[in-house]
């Protein structure tokens, strides 16, 4: 591998750090929140979900740009776009407020996975593909220590928004060091087309569109995301609120989501590249469920902290290797807009997830229950996925024969 492909690497890895850092510290941070704006949970899912609005629309839209322009420009500025949004969540003092502010860094999130995963695709080999991506996503995962160790000793320090001000002013400082680092195209490779030439946003879309694969694939993807973002929403203010546990220790079970994630993406990514990706991602989801309903029959610390250990091997590989079979069933060139909109679609189940869970804890007076709605969303995930799993090869496994 080259010194540049290592940059890019380092510059793409450093994007997802701090991308997944922002959307992942909203859990961190929302008990505070719960008392300072005073606002119920289903209040607290409309923030979460405010989020995710602008991410699934600009998702599939910059998917496609950076198949097409330059990466390095789109990324850059669209972090500090992030970076600028999660500083105002420092200043929100109502619903709207901070819906507003959230909105604007899930703005700028989404050219923080699409398009970076599809450049890292471009500066590795075939072969590489998966340890590469796997590489770049444990970005996310240190992201989530870093949330778990650091951000609750500023929260105990100062307050809250002095959590969100030091994820802004990181997310700053990525978007410099990151446009510096990168190079859109590897030497060699045929230069971007010009927008004339380049196939429509219709022809392409309507290609990917008519492929069931890419609707089973999308649809898994969307339910995988509303499995996900509910304990990342809540799991925090279910350990403090509901098992009682002093905020400090709640928000270990951070380090842990972190520590099993990084495994999980390393372990799980080298296997998919020998078992077959869909394979793995079965797996995942499989994990994935498992962690949520734990989550519900937890009654302390114990049972709390292997179920976090259980779903968090499962959701650290599973988003790398969605990103690597795009580019195993559908054509390499298209591998940012597959992802992008297959982005849209986890953006629309990650903006319901909260909403509905938040409502469901409001009704019931439990978060279990909320752990439960995201273990039927994994469950059918799973289902979905099958026919893909048992149907014909990858078109790469075609293709290597």
């Amino acid at each position: 591998m080259s010194k540049r492909a290592l940059a890019v690497l380092i510059a793409c890895f450093l994007t997802v750090f701090v991308t997944y850092s922002i959307r992942y510290g909203y859990g961190v941070l929302l008990p505070g929140m719960l008392t300072t704006l005073a606002i119920s949970k289903t209040e607290a899912g409309v923030i979460s979900a405010a989020y995710f609005v602008t991410y699934s629309i600009l998702s599939p839209v910059l998917g496609l740009v950076g198949d097409r322009y330059s990466s390095r420009v789109l990324i850059g500025v669209f972090t500090v776009v992030m970076g600028v949004g999660t500083w105002l969540m420092a200043y929100a003092s109502s619903v709207v407020g901070a819906s507003f502010f959230f909105a604007l860094a899930g703005a700028g999130a989404a050219a923080g996975w699409a398009p970076v995963v599809a450049l890292a695709q471009r500066w590795v080999s075939d072969k590489r593909r998966g340890i590469a991506l796997a590489f770049v996503d444990v970005g996310s995962a240190l992201g989530i220590v870093w949330m778990g160790t650091v951000v609750p000793l500023i929260v105990v320090a100062y307050d809250w928004p002095t959590g969100w001000l030091s994820l802004g002013t990181m997310a700053l400082v990525v978007a410099v060091m990151g446009f510096i680092l990168m190079r859109s195209r590897p030497p060699g490779e045929m230069p971007r087309p010009e927008a004339s030439k380049a196939p429509a946003l219709r022809a392409v879309y309507g290609r990917l569109l008519r492929d069931g694969r890419f609707w089973l694939l999308g649809l898994a993807y969307l339910l995988t995301g509303f499995a996900i973002i509910i304990p990342f929403t809540f799991l925090t203010t279910y350990a403090v609120q509901e098992l009682r546990l002093p905020y400090e220790v709640a928000a270990r079970l951070w380090i842990i989501i972190g520590i099993g994630a990084i495994s999980g993406k390393l372990a799980l990514g080298y296997l998919s590249d020998r078992v077959g990706r869909v394979s793995i991602i079965v797996l995942c989801i499989a994990l994935i469920a498992a962690g949520t309903l734990g989550f519900m029959y937890a009654r302390g610390w114990p049972m709390l902290a292997l179920s976090v250990a259980v779903f968090s091997l499962g959701y650290g590989a599973v988003w790398p290797l969605y990103a690597a079979a795009a580019s195993d069933y559908f054509p390499r060139g298209l591998a940012g807009s597959v992802v992008g909109l297959w982005t849209m679609y986890l953006g629309f189940g990650s903006l319901l997830a909260p909403v509905i869970a938040g409502w469901v804890a409001d009704t019931t007076g439990t978060l279990a229950w909320s752990f439960f709605v995201a273990m039927a969303g994994a469950v059918v995930a799973l289902v979905l996925l099958l026919p893909v799993w048992r149907g014909k090869r990858s078109l790469s496994e075609h293709q290597g024969r």
